[in-house]
């Protein structure tokens, strides 16, 4: 008989061998390796003939028995099952979301991110680890889920797949932490009560009778609380050892086990019933300090998930067909949206319009649109592309998912993560240091003092733990992120704080950003425009989003809707429409007068027509009618807001209306503000490219709309958001238009935040400086260093709360 080990999952085999044969029985070899089942061997015939048998080198032995599922997923050749299951579907792609419970290690997910190696037809995969899910994108014309499924549940990633919970939207709960924290008290209360003559040292006869049987029951009370209760410590610090990277569970873990054999020589020895008390009671501590940063960081999840995470609204058509905006988070099923040019369409649907141009690079990053006919679904996180259409909803807005779009890794920008870097190289150094003290504190006890040696070495174990110190920047910017959010200034995410404060210059686009939509006074010049006339306009105006639009749109008088057969409107330039044979042009003058009849022009007194103003030019089938001029309403404390940002920053603005507001532009804003107008796209973003060029840490400000490229290229790009459902991917917070005048607050809290994590850096720093000198001189017991541990946690979460409300009043 032989025991060996399969080489892809790692389960003893035991072979026999037959005495009248040479072969072994229950053997499967291939390429000179041992395997298990066939299941094993075709795991790893597929990762060779997939060059991709280093997957070997993470870990020995990694995969999980792969099991035999004929026919467990035939369910998933029906269709409308398997589109329950999809979050997204159209045409070439696809995209799933699998719970994987079989998620353990890096080289778990190194396999599950390299499934396109392993089919065709997958085009990626991204795993979400403390989800333990994988996010599958693929081509359904070339491989389908019931093969996907099939080829995760081959190589030992099996899917839970529960229809229930997709239907319902539930998900498991996680409460082991919640059992190892019940389990520890019960042990520590326990052996505390029973330990309560020892420390009294009581001498009576049934206590000395029995006291062998008292420290036999404290020894089986505290096998729970080390084995069940501690065990993430060890597995934690096993991986960690194993990766070659000494992260903070190891010293932790040490001391764990030091105490328990320790107090299990004691006792076998009977020397005393040895520190179970304190070994039971530091683990509980440590379980209640872990419980209490998980709350507070679902506390911060909810804060930004789901308390209206985008200040943006939807056009609803009501029942008797007017027109309502309401924010998105209050669609319901079976409400009719309206969906303009270049919004994003928040939630599933149907068509109801008769044919729709749907761009979904939020969704895939691919930006070739889609046609879709009446009838057909269409899917949350597309973008309508030219003329206006009508939908049904199919599902409430899911407030996470649309974050999910927001931060999709496609549109993610490359910025230095510096807090990251300055806590990862602190607890690079930190656990060696904290070992070398430990060991070099140990061995000069040892020969003073046996007792005082263990309390030492496992009392600076724990006091100096940097879980404080590791939670100081990323509670900081959370807590910021929900400050910020709570008045209507959205980040993308944590690293934004950080980019806001290092910004030096500051960029605003004009229409839409430091003009409102909301107020304007309009005047027509030209060509009398009859009703007819103005019914056109309306109804090319209604499926336009650009902020010039949506005020004359409001100017103009109520009309019937037409039906659109084409409409495009061209960044930078203006829309083209046609209704019926009738072709209209709606936007600047070269635009609109190429090709264009000029009956009007010559009696426009020069410098007074709108060529020189911001403003809207009308053609309507070829014939150049006039303009309507804008005196635009500037937003209200513009001038107060520009005065304080000039004394920190460098401010310019863009815009793509020509120079005829310069004059008011100057007496409102501050003396050396530089007006740069006429700029196309294209010319904001080299504008923004050449400012960074010069060395300048730059934030642009615009409406999302003709500001995309320069949003993108920007070091911070800031949308504002009024009242519609338009913002780039690209951007990197979203401002609501009625916080305008607060943009100074806002980055002053930024750089006080910054302020904010380098204080506590300092305290935490302080706090183990001054733990370790007192458990160093064993002066300091484990147990109270395990008080101490969640206490100084505590410390630091309460101190930047304090500090960051301080900091979110001062204005």
């Amino acid at each position: 008989m032989s025991k060996h080990n399969c080489f892809h999952c790692g389960l003893d085999i035991v072979m026999t061998k037959k005495p009248s044969e040479i072969v072994w029985e229950n053997q499967i070899f291939f390429d000179d390796k041992l395997f298990c089942c066939n299941g094993c061997k075709t795991v790893y015939e597929i990762f060779s003939l997939n060059d991709m048998s280093c997957y070997y080198d993470f870990e020995k032995s990694p995969g999980a028995t792969p099991l035999d599922i004929n026919g467990k997923y035939d369910f998933l050749d029906n269709e409308s099952i398997v589109s329950k299951l999809l979050e997204f579907h159209e045409d070439s792609t696809a995209i799933v979301s699998l719970n994987i419970p079989h998620i353990h290690c890096s080289s778990c997910i190194w396999i599950l991110e390299n499934l396109q190696r392993l089919q065709k037809g997958i085009n990626t995969s991204q795993v979400n680890f403390p989800e333990k899910k994988v996010r599958i994108t693929y081509n359904p014309q070339i491989v389908s889920l019931q093969m996907i499924v099939g080829l995760l549940s081959s190589i030992g990633y099996e899917p839970y797949i529960s229809l229930d919970n997709y239907e319902t939207g539930t998900a498991t709960i996680d409460r082991s932490l919640t059992y190892k924290l019940g389990v520890a008290f019960f042990c520590f209360g326990n052996i505390m009560l029973l330990s309560f003559p020892e420390y009294f040292e009581v001498k009576e006869f049934w206590l000395d009778q029995y006291r062998g049987f008292f420290r036999g029951l404290i020894f089986a009370l505290s096998l729970p609380s080390f084995f069940y209760s501690a065990n993430g410590y060890y597995v934690s610090a096993y991986k960690s050892i194993k990766s070659r990277m000494l992260n903070i569970d190891i010293p932790i873990a040490l001391g764990i086990i030091v105490m328990f054999g320790r107090s299990t020589f004691d006792i076998v020895m009977d020397y005393g019933s040895g520190f179970f008390d304190s070994l039971t009671g530091l683990i509980f501590f440590m379980l209640l300090g872990k419980m209490f940063q998980i709350k507070t960081y679902s506390f911060l999840s909810f804060e930004r998930d789901f308390k209206s995470y985008f200040p943006i609204a939807i056009t609803k058509i009501n029942s008797n067909t007017t027109e309502e905006s309401i924010p998105v988070y209050d669609i319901q099923k079976g409400d009719r949206l309206l969906i303009r040019n270049q919004e994003l369409i928040p939630v599933d649907g149907i068509l109801i319009s008769e044919k729709a141009q749907i761009d979904y690079s939020f969704v895939t990053g691919e930006a070739i649109p889609i046609t879709k006919k009446s009838g057909d679904k269409i899917f949350a996180g597309g973008k309508q592309m030219g003329k206006i259409i009508e939908m049904e909803v199919l599902h409430t807005v899911s407030q996470s998912y649309l974050t999910q779009l927001w931060s999709n890794a496609i549109f993610q920008k490359n910025v230095e993560q510096k807090h990251k870097t300055i806590t990862d190289s602190i607890s690079r150094y930190f656990t060696p240091i904290l070992l070398l003290i430990a060991f070099l504190g140990f061995g000069y006890w040892i020969f003073i003092d046996a007792t005082i040696a263990f309390n030492v070495f496992t009392a600076v174990l724990i006091v100096a733990c940097p879980c404080a110190l590791a939670l100081t920047a990323p509670f900081t910017f959370g807590n910021v992120l929900r400050l910020l959010g709570k008045q209507h200034f959205y980040l993308k995410n944590a690293l934004v704080i950080e980019q806001l404060a290092k910004v030096d210059t500051l960029v605003f686009d004009k229409t839409g950003t430091i003009t409102t939509n909301m107020k304007s006074n309009i005047s027509y010049q030209g060509q009398p425009l009859d009703n007819e006339n103005i019914r056109i306009i309306k109804n090319v105006l209604r499926a336009s989003n650009h902020p010039l639009s949506r005020m004359l749109y409001a100017f103009l008088p109520e009309a019937n809707p037409l039906k659109m057969d084409a409409f495009e409107e061209i960044a930078g330039k203006g829309i083209l429409s046609c209704i019926g044979a009738i072709e209209i042009k709606i936007g600047s003058y070269e635009f609109v007068n190429q090709n264009a009849i000029n009956p009007v022009l010559a009696s426009f007194p020069l410098g007074i027509s709108g060529v020189e103003n911001t403003s809207v030019h009308i053609t309507i089938d070829g014939v150049y009618f006039g303009c309507y001029i804008f005196n635009n309403h500037y937003r209200d404390g513009l001038a107060d807001l520009f005065q304080k940002l000039k004394a920190n920053y460098q401010i310019k603005v863009l815009s793509g209306d020509n120079a005829g507001e310069r004059a008011t532009l100057e007496q409102l804003l501050p003396a050396g503000t530089e007006l740069v107008f006429n700029q196309k796209p294209e010319q904001k973003l080299a504008f923004i490219k050449k400012l960074q060029d010069e060395g300048k840490n730059v934030m642009m400000i615009g409406d999302g709309l003709n500001d995309a490229g320069a949003l993108a290229q920007s070091n911070v790009g800031i949308s504002i958001s009024e009242n519609v459902n338009v913002f780039s991917p690209a951007c990197d917070a979203i401002l609501d238009a009625n916080e305008f005048q607060k943009l100074d607050y806002f980055l002053k809290l930024s750089k006080n935040a910054i302020k904010t994590i380098k204080m506590s850096f300092v305290l935490s720093l302080l706090y183990n400086v001054v733990g370790l000198s007192f458990a160093i001189t064993g002066n300091l017991l484990p147990l109270v260093a395990a008080i101490i541990m969640p206490l100084s946690t505590i410390t630091i979460v309460s101190f930047v709360t304090l500090m960051s409300m301080y900091y979110a009043r001062k204005k």
